[in-house]
């Protein structure tokens, strides 16, 4: 009796590890052993060994659009790969403190996160190809007391993946973007300090356009070797502002690639001896740099490698893939009206119109950004409201299947961007909120023709304030994300608010008495 007895409880025991083992089962194990992902593990090690890299960033998306991340040589691969690398949680947010000197989001007290690489997004940089670079997923730390190996709220990057995933699920749709991401090439004197724009502030105009030739043709190079499909490029109205406008694709995709073309105008400007600025509005009197976001919804389609100049990619081939065909929802319906979007592309742009006010603190998400929408005649979209080709409006059906959200600059993180805008289009869809017709008019001549028209919020704090009412828009910042953001930003508001500015001297000094 006494051996059946201790029989029959170690096979309980057993029987009880092993269901604890798989109920215990962490977000980041169930990331490391995703399906196929080993395969993928080791193809970056026949590119290593191919391709020569000795070195390898693994980064991740600050709360401010910044990255971040560690260098780690290549013989670490697979140890890196299946275990990640730790970095504090407070790298999330820059590291950085507030103006009362406490750090924002996590102290030093705070465990370390586990960033895992994502072998999909391995690549080459070609400026020195001894060096690749992979974006990494982030995950609280194995030995938290609570929710070990949970994902990190604070990943922009992987919070806008698991949301997406969501919409997916949800709606049977997913999200296509393409950015037009404008930017300044500013000059510098041998001390380093800005001395203004390469070029003059004229529109289109192909001789400045030819003037910023070492640059762009740098830029559109490196970033095709990077997986980058450029497809147009023009000189804007600002000096030394020039706009490359990259292939839409999936909206992770689309925000890892505008991360990239940073990164990539960044080394340029090191090269040429110039700044990559984009900052929104570094000067008054002329357009600011926007990023417009041109979105879709779709269904179906197939992911296909774009091997531009290439025949052998230098990288893995999901950072040169790209998801084409299947149904395009924005579509207009023929049998209802031939312009206007079909009904999921109204539903969207309904949401997008609801919840304005709160995503203007993503898209515009600094003080500067404000000075963009303040400096009117420049096309800044200050008016909550839609059209077809009307720029005067925050969104506008700028072809047919495709709107364009404007009210957003050259500083968005468009990983919150992408984010926010499903968390809007999935309770435009879900309410199903109607837009309104849309304007046609320049919107200052409808106002003046006496049509109401709620205007955007005009500076960081009101934007803010509307992000913390909005808890369809705070949901896509969930937990820790919307805590560490609202206190990032805050804190910036009030930095700006409780600083002397030049303005200030020039304004107030000598008036009285």
């Amino acid at each position: 009796m006494a051996t059946t007895k201790k029989k029959s409880t170690k096979k309980k025991t057993t029987t009880k590890r092993r269901t604890t083992r798989v109920q215990t089962s962490t977000d980041l194990e169930r990331h490391v052993n995703a399906p196929g992902r080993a395969d993928l593990v080791k193809k970056v090690r026949q590119k290593i060994n191919k391709l020569g890299i000795t070195y390898i960033y693994y980064q991740f998306v600050s709360v401010t659009g910044r990255i971040v991340g560690k260098g780690i040589p290549a013989d670490h691969w697979e140890r890196n790969a299946e275990r990640g690398f730790q970095l504090v949680y407070g790298s999330t947010a820059n590291l950085f403190i507030d103006r009362h000197s406490n750090y924002i989001g996590y102290g030093p007290e705070a465990s370390e996160l586990v960033g895992i690489p994502d072998p999909e997004t391995f690549v080459q940089l070609p400026w020195d190809k001894r060096v690749a670079r992979v974006f990494c997923t982030c995950f609280r730390n194995r030995e938290e007391r609570v929710n070990p190996g949970g994902h990190l709220t604070s990943d922009c990057r992987g919070n806008l993946r698991i949301i997406h995933e969501e919409f997916q699920a949800k709606h049977n749709m997913h999200l296509r973007a393409g950015t037009e991401p404008e930017m300044m090439w500013l000059k510098k004197d041998a001390e380093g300090k800005i001395t203004g724009g390469v070029t003059k502030p004229n529109c289109y105009h192909i001789d400045q356009f030819e003037e910023l030739r070492p640059a762009f043709i740098k830029a559109i190079e490196y970033s095709q070797a990077m997986g980058l499909d450029m497809i147009q490029g023009d000189h804007e109205d600002a000096p030394g502002q020039l706009e490359l406008n990259i292939m839409f694709d999936d909206v992770l995709r689309n925000s890892d690639r505008l991360t990239t073309y940073r990164q990539v105008c960044a080394q340029v400007g090191r090269e040429l001896g110039l700044h990559a600025c984009f900052m929104s509005k570094p000067f008054m009197g002329v357009s600011a740099s926007g990023c417009h976001h041109n979105l879709s919804l779709w269904s179906g389609g197939r992911d296909v490698v774009n091997r531009l100049h290439h025949k052998d990619l230098p990288g893995m081939e999901g950072a040169f893939t790209y998801r084409v065909d299947g149904k395009n929802h924005f579509m207009p319906d023929p049998k209802i009206d031939p312009v206007k979007p079909g009904p999921v592309g109204l539903q969207s742009i309904g949401g997008v119109i609801e919840h304005l006010g709160a995503l203007t603190s993503i898209g515009s998400s600094t003080v500067n950004s404000y000075r963009r929408l303040w400096d009117t005649g420049f096309w800044a979209p200050v008016f909550a409201d839609w059209g077809y080709q009307n720029r005067t409006c925050a969104l506008r059906v700028s072809a047919p299947g495709r709107f364009e959200y404007r009210s957003v600059d050259s500083m968005v993180n468009p990983y919150l961007m992408g984010a926010a805008l499903l968390k809007a289009f999935d309770d435009g869809i879900s309410r199903n909120i109607d837009p309104g017709e849309p304007e046609e008019r320049n919107i200052y001549e409808a106002m003046e023709a006496g049509k109401q028209v709620k205007r955007l919020p005009m500076n960081l704090g009101e934007a803010l304030d509307r992000l913390a009412k909005d808890d369809v828009i705070r949901s896509s910042m969930p937990d820790e994300m919307f805590k560490v953001y609202h206190h990032y930003k805050n804190d910036e508001w009030e930095r700006f608010n409780h600083t002397v500015t030049d303005w200030d001297i020039d304004t107030y000094m000598d008036c009285l008495p």
